[in-house]
This record gives structure tokens, C-alpha cells and sequence, in this order.
């Protein structure tokens, strides 16, 4: 199995593209265990470091913890690892010939943290202009929760975004900025509760300032709408 092109899309030869987005560090034998068998063996690894703290596992309140946590971590957060889960992302011709950028902004994100597995939570914003293709919107959402369940560092996700976007979508013009709290940030080490971390990444036509400029300010719109 090519773990690289499973952990990202394969480049494609137009213009100043990007190449391939950085691949989450995986082993070659990362999916020869079955989800089964892979919580089976996280739950007794989480056992044993609760009961390395000195936890009673056999309070009500506790036993049932392992299990919760391994399912939880393939089931869920890290979700995102398996190429199984790649969410299929629908296109279709720009019948309409829309030709400006379109953005989805406010995507909720969650994510975690590689370095102490601590939760990432933020906001992506997503922007693109047809080359002739557009896609699903909520496929947009489904792409940014698919590389966000997994052990990730905010630089990668960014990336990972735009590059998948831009083989779905066939063309350069894609753009990812994304707003997050870090929670190793904020709830260990220096603790600084008000601080969160900003990434970008511009493709083809958004690398140009006034096409970048625009992109911002769509962001920055206030978007209400009553009862909703």
C-alpha cells in the first residue's frame, strides 16, 4: 500500500501547483489491524496508564473509561487516519460560469494536537474559483473534519486542505485560512487562555495581494441571519 498517496491526493501537473500537501506520518503497517483489534489494544494500554496514576479501575465511574477512550480514538478523533474514510467530494460543471471566488467560512474544526494530544478547536475558512468545476458545499466541511480526525500540527491541516481541494477541483485557485486554539497552549505549559494560532495557505490566483485581499475581507463580513 502507497501510505503517501492514501494520506494525501496525488499532485496533478498544471501551472505552479503546489505539490503534494506534507503526508501525516504513518507506518507501512499502520491499517493491517482491523478497527476491532486496534481498540481491543488501545483499551489495555489506557488501562494501564490509569493504572500506573493509581486510579481504581473497578469504581463504577471508571471501569468503562478504556474501552470509551479506545473506541474514541478510532472511531472518532482520529477518524481521519484511515483512507477508507475520505469523504467522496461530489463536482460538478459550472453550468452558471460563475466566475468568482466562492468562500465558506466559519467551518468548525476540531482537531488534536500531535505533540500532547490535546484538543485543537477553530475555526476554517475556505475560498476557491472555478476553473470550470465546483463542488458540493458541504463537501468543503467534510473534507476539513476528514483531515482534522488525526494527530495533526495546524501547518499540515492547512495545507492538506488546499491540496486536497485543489485535486478535487482541478485548478490552483484555492485558499485555506485557519483560526484555532491550541489547548497545550492554553491549559498546560504557559497557559495563556487568550492566544490562538492563525495559518494560511494561497494557491494560484490567491497569491496575487488583491484576489488574497478580497479573500480576507469576505472573512471578515458579519453574517447574521435571524432565527437561525
Amino acid at each position: 500500500m502507497d501510505l503517501e498517496k492514501q494520506a494525501a491526493p496525488e499532485t496533478h501537473d498544471e501551472g505552479d501547483h503546489l505539490g503534494a500537501a506534507p503526508y501525516t506520518p504513518l507506518r507501512s503497517d499502520a491499517f493491517e489491524l482491523s478497527d476491532i483489534e486496534k481498540i481491543a489494544s488501545i483499551k489495555k494500554d489506557v488501562e494501564s496508564i490509569m493504572q500506573t496514576l493509581g486510579l481504581d479501575l473497578t469504581d463504577d465511574s471508571l471501569k468503562g473509561t478504556p474501552n470509551r477512550v479506545a473506541k474514541m480514538f478510532v472511531q472518532e478523533i482520529f477518524g481521519g487516519l484511515h483512507p477508507d474514510r475520505k469523504p467522496k467530494a461530489s463536482t460538478f460543471d459550472n453550468k452558471y460560469k460563475y466566475g468568482e471566488m466562492l468562500v465558506e467560512k466559519n467551518i468548525t474544526l476540531y482537531s488534536t494536537c500531535e505533540h500532547h494530544l490535546l484538543p485543537i478547536v477553530g475555526k476554517a475558512h475556505i475560498a476557491y474559483i472555478s476553473n470550470g468545476t465546483v463542488v458540493g458545499l458541504s463537501k468543503m466541511n467534510r473534507i476539513v473534519d476528514y483531515f482534522a480526525k488525526r494527530p495533526q500540527v495546524q501547518e499540515r491541516l492547512t495545507m492538506q486542505i488546499v491540496s486536497e481541494l485543489q485535486a478535487v477541483l482541478k485548478t490552483e485557485d484555492v485558499a485555506c485560512v485557519i483560526d484555532a486554539k491550541h489547548l497545550c497552549v492554553n491549559s498546560r505549559g504557559i497557559r495563556d487562555i487568550d492566544s490562538s494560532t492563525v495559518t494560511s495557505e494561497f494557491g494560484g490566483k490567491f497569491k496575487r495581494p488583491e484576489t488574497r485581499r478580497d479573500f480576507l475581507d469576505y472573512i471578515n463580513l458579519t453574517t447574521k441571519f435571524e432565527g437561525v
